[in-house]
């Protein structure tokens, strides 16, 4: 799979895909609308984590999100498990919730693992430590868009000059290359963008990018 800028129009070339992906809405229910309304010129949502505040208002976040018509791939953040996300898009038919698996859609496999990694200093907190997430990792298709609630340490993982991310996602994506890396969890480096070798890992936010991708 290659990963292609992304553009304000949509593709209609056979074999690309307009991916519509974001982080850490934080139970911002105007802008989960927002992203409804973007939705309409996708073919796929992509989100990586973060949708409920300390376990509370996932349900109502995801609510806010049912207008999306198209598939959506969702992966827990560290405010909530992935239990409560898989029970929270009950019946949704076109949610998919990964976390440790990888699935298909549109023609372009997507992986997804969420949680805290390396584990947070919050009690409260959906965490995996480095060696359980490297386990998960091993998983990862090379051919797939990595879609990781914790960013690689070193890249896009900034916070007031520390360097926040996991090893195990920085070690499986200099394995694996894969074309894409998703990632949010750290709000300070919203918007930043970073190279591993072949793999573009863009830290996404709230407001959402969009991607195309050939399949």
């Amino acid at each position: 799979m290659c990963v292609w800028s992304h553009s304000q129009d949509r593709a209609h070339t056979i074999g690309r895909i307009r991916l519509l992906a974001f982080s850490d809405l934080h139970c911002d229910q105007r802008q989960a609308e927002r992203l409804v309304d973007a939705s309409t010129q996708a073919d796929v949502v992509l989100s990586v984590g973060d949708l409920a505040s300390v376990h509370s208002g996932l349900e109502d976040t995801v609510a806010a999100l049912r207008g999306i018509e198209c598939p959506v791939v969702m992966v827990p953040g560290n405010n909530e498990t992935d239990d409560a996300l898989r029970e929270a898009c009950d019946g949704w038919d076109q949610a998919i919730v990964l976390h440790g698996e990888s699935t298909e859609v549109a023609g372009a496999t997507f992986f997804g693992l969420g949680g805290g990694i390396p584990v947070t200093p919050w009690e409260w907190s959906f965490d995996l430590d480095e060696k359980a997430a490297a386990g998960l990792l091993e998983r990862l298709p090379g051919d797939a868009v990595l879609a990781v609630h914790s960013p690689p340490y070193g890249h896009a993982d900034e916070s007031r000059g520390r360097s926040l991310g996991s090893r195990a996602v920085l070690d499986a994506i200099e394995a694996r290359q894969p074309p894409l890396a998703l990632c949010g969890h750290i709000h300070e480096s919203w918007g930043s963008e970073s190279r591993i070798g072949d793999t573009r890992v863009v830290n996404l936010g709230p407001e959402g990018r969009t991607f195309e991708l050939q399949s």
